[in-house]
């Protein structure tokens, strides 16, 4: 089983990480795992206590998710944090980043020249912190090379699918998506949020 990595933070939006939990914990070709930089029980903006490991612990060839939430707007201006993100990013084999978990990617310079996306309430400052990035307003979610990122809160859920039709076949993406009565947007460009 390929471990899917958790990123944790004080403050993380709780959706951004647990929609994405949902779909790919329902496959059997990935184990979930919660890391946080202490290794601590960690808080979500809505109160939801994750019990994390320690990053040491962290098994480098899994697939690294990166939530968004109010806490990126303090760790934008963490280096101890954006260094580890890039050692973290640099080892893993895909980075998957909801909401403006694409904010913390593109401050420490993992998005230029890349297509991404974020949440439409913060795209404006999640772009502001790499205007070297190709973002991309009008996208539910976006994959480009190894990273693929996602607009607001729930098109976490669209893109963790996207990443199993990508990895695992189309076919078991909608099986997962009707499994829990989700209304799959599949068209990653089909966005009715950017307005």
């Amino acid at each position: 089983m390929q471990p899917i990595n958790f990123l944790l933070f004080q403050d993380f939006e709780t959706l951004d990480a647990f929609g994405p939990a949902e779909i790919l914990g329902s496959c059997e070709e990935f184990e979930l795992r919660f890391y946080s930089v202490g290794g601590a029980a960690i808080r979500s903006a809505q109160g939801v206590v994750v019990q994390t490991q320690p990053l040491f612990a962290i098994d480098e060839g899994g697939v690294l998710l990166v939530p968004g939430g109010r806490g990126t707007r303090a760790l934008v201006r963490d280096e101890t944090f954006l260094q580890t993100l890039r050692a973290l990013a640099a080892a893993a084999p895909f980075v998957l980043a909801v909401c403006t978990g694409s904010a913390l990617l593109a401050k420490a310079g993992l998005l230029s020249g890349r297509r991404a996306t974020s949440n439409k309430r913060a795209f404006d400052w999640a772009a502001s912190q790499d205007p070297g990035a190709l973002w991309q307003r009008r996208a539910r979610w976006m994959a480009d090379g190894k990273f693929y990122s996602s607009s607001g809160v729930s098109a976490g859920m669209d893109m963790a699918l996207g990443f199993i039709a990508d990895r695992l076949g189309r076919e078991r993406a909608q099986a997962l998506a009707a499994a829990i009565e989700y209304l799959w947007n599949e068209d990653r460009d089909f966005d009715p949020f950017s307005g």
